[in-house]
Formats: structure tokens, sequence, C-alpha cells
């Protein structure tokens, strides 16, 4: 699985061209502890933060899914404050043939587009539901707060 890790970090370069924002690489050589940025998409509370993830890929990677983490706190329905992200594909979802890419991209998207159906926390979606000005607010806070 490392040399499926170092497959991986070459095609990282060409998928996140597509998606100007994103970044992920190892953290001091480790092929098994990577490091992801993501950088807040215009036009969301999250713009202008700088998002980092804490990624960890088990023995058995690609068979099972990389563990995820934002590191840096974000106010959003589909992430605790843990910083556990509830997305499918880090889940029941998984599949050998994702790329960690992929997930970033993917965890990307879900700061253009929160899913409140879904949510790690529910009081966050609630607000996201009923207030979504006010919900705007808060994450527009934690994101000046915490990720610039």
């Amino acid at each position: 699985s490392n040399q499926r890790l170092q497959k991986e970090l070459k095609i990282l370069a060409k998928d996140f061209a597509d998606m100007p924002g994103c970044s992920a690489g190892p953290i001091d050589e480790n092929l098994r502890h990577w490091e992801g940025i993501i950088i807040g998409p215009e036009g969301t509370p999250y713009a202008g933060g700088i998002f980092k993830l804490d990624i960890k890929f088990p023995d058995d990677y690609p068979y099972k899914a990389p563990k995820i983490k934002f590191a840096t706190p974000i106010y959003h329905c589909n992430v605790n404050s843990a910083g556990n992200i509830c997305l499918d594909i880090l889940k029941d979802k998984w599949s050998p043939v994702l790329t960690v890419s992929k997930v970033i991209l993917s965890i990307c998207s879900l700061l253009s587009d929160p899913n409140p159906e879904d949510p790690l926390d529910p009081e966050v979606a609630n607000l996201f539901k009923r207030d979504r000005n006010k919900h705007d607010e808060i994450a527009m806070e934690y994101t000046q707060r915490y990720a610039v």
C-alpha cells in the first residue's frame, strides 16, 4: 500500500489542478500520515479560511478508508467538534478505487454545499435549516477565529 500511496501522490497534482484551494501530502516523509489543506471556497462563510485536515492511512489501505479529520475547528453541520467528518465515502461507501484526492475534493464540496439532512452536528444543521443567515454568521466567526 506504500506503492499505492506513492502513486496517489503523483496523481494528486493533476486532480487538484481542477480544484484550486486543495492540497495534501505526507508529513515528514511518513507515507501513512498526511496533512491536507482546504482553502475555504469563495461565496461561502468559510471563504478566506485555511483548513487543515489530518489524514491517516490504515495498514490495509486502500481496502479500508483513510481516517480524515479536520485539525482546524470549523462550524459545519457535517463536522463535529472533534473534527470528525460525516461523509459516506469515508464510511460505508468507501471503495478501493477512490483516492485521497477524490475524498478531499468531496470534503471541499461539502464546504460549498453542506448536507443538513445527514448531519454530524444536529444543532448546527437545525440552525442551517431554520436561520441560514445566523448559521453563516457563526461559521464566518469560526473561520476568522480559527482558520485565518
